[in-house]
């Protein structure tokens, strides 16, 4: 551990920056703002999706669900850890003299790593849930569907919580990051501190993978219904087609705000020569690069609801009548060559 002060906390690493860079880089009124059009949005998500799972089909019952559970969950995030990073930007308080045992920082680090491993793994098990129901769709009783949704988000997010809980317990601490407004997972030589960057890494790349995967199976069988043999045994419903462009939405968003986080936080901790100095100094260069991937990375919090607010049906058909038109013919035309005929 590096020398920081007998009467500091071990969050706490040696920086150089002055108080007028501070005032640069955190704008309060920036961060205000952001929170406050992601905290908007995710309500409006939230609205249009309890309107949508009162009066939609059963089917989409699970698949509601977890939009649900991923969209509150960006709701709780952006609330939670938007309070600690605009209060810290509106009055520039010196986090040693508010925090000196570390507390509010560890409480915030353990956050930082929640919310940002639950979107991925919730991106995951939709991919799980539309994979089951397309290609395996009489394997799940549909009486249970929701329960079951439920008790999904909960495991992901007390898989997630636990996660966040490993530095508390021994294996790599959360250490303040530049500009000194945020917590996260120390980018060190320390063995605990690369095994957990590399584990955060790891876990939410394997996430956007599987997720690319299955949603790529899923939407090749979807295909295949619609224009191959079993089109006359079977009609895949439009809800269906709908729920994997929100899905597809949601992957894509999540790759692109997540993965240059997750690559560079695995590069930083296995570079050699080590990027973090013996006193626990990183470059400049490499903390301004951590703090823009962190930036992009939080994006996904306002663009999740958005997906599903502009890739619904309904929005589909008055931007584009011409094809929500060609979608319904096709997929009424299996149903009529099943059709019998009435003498």
């Amino acid at each position: 551990m590096w020398p920081n002060g007998s009467s500091l906390g071990p969050c706490f690493r040696p920086t150089n920056i002055t108080l007028e860079e501070r005032q640069l880089i955190a704008s309060p009124w920036f961060s205000a703002s952001f929170c406050v059009v992601g905290l908007a949005s995710n309500l409006l998500a939230l609205s249009v999706l309890l309107g949508a799972r009162q009066g939609g089909p059963h089917t989409r019952s699970s698949f509601l669900t977890l939009l649900c559970g991923l969209v509150l969950t960006d709701f709780l995030g952006l609330l939670a850890t938007g309070a600690i990073v605009v209060a810290q930007h509106a009055t520039l308080f010196d986090w040693r003299a508010v925090d000196p045992h570390c507390r509010l920082c560890h409480f915030m680090g353990v956050l930082m790593v929640f919310f940002g491993l639950c979107p991925l793994l919730l991106g995951a098990a939709m991919a799980c849930e539309r994979y089951l129901g397309i290609t395996r769709p009489f394997s799940r009783p549909m009486a249970t569907s929701r329960r079951r949704a439920w008790a999904t988000v909960g495991l992901v997010w007390g898989a997630a919580l636990a996660l966040g809980l490993l530095p508390l317990l021994g294996l790599g601490h959360y250490t303040l990051q530049y500009p000194g407004s945020w917590c996260f997972l120390t980018l060190g030589t320390d063995p605990g501190d690369v095994a957990f960057g590399l584990l955060f890494a790891l876990l939410g790349s394997f996430s956007v993978g599987l997720s690319f995967l299955l949603n790529t199976i899923s939407v090749a069988t979807l295909c295949h219904v619609y224009h191959g043999h079993e089109a006359a045994q079977q009609r895949p419903r439009d809800s269906e087609v709908e729920m994997m462009t929100q899905l597809m939405g949601i992957m894509v968003v999540a790759s692109i705000c997540w993965m240059p986080l997750l690559v560079f936080i695995a590069q930083t901790v296995l570079h050699n020569p080590p990027a973090m100095s013996p006193t626990g100094q990183l470059s400049r260069a490499t903390e301004q690069q951590l703090l823009i991937y962190l930036r992009v990375a939080t994006w996904n919090q306002i663009l999740d609801p958005w997906v599903y607010i502009l890739f619904r049906r309904a929005v589909i058909r008055r931007l584009y009548p011409r094809a929500s038109a060609r979608l319904r013919s096709l997929s009424l035309q299996p149903q009529l060559t099943l059709r019998p005929s009435v003498v």
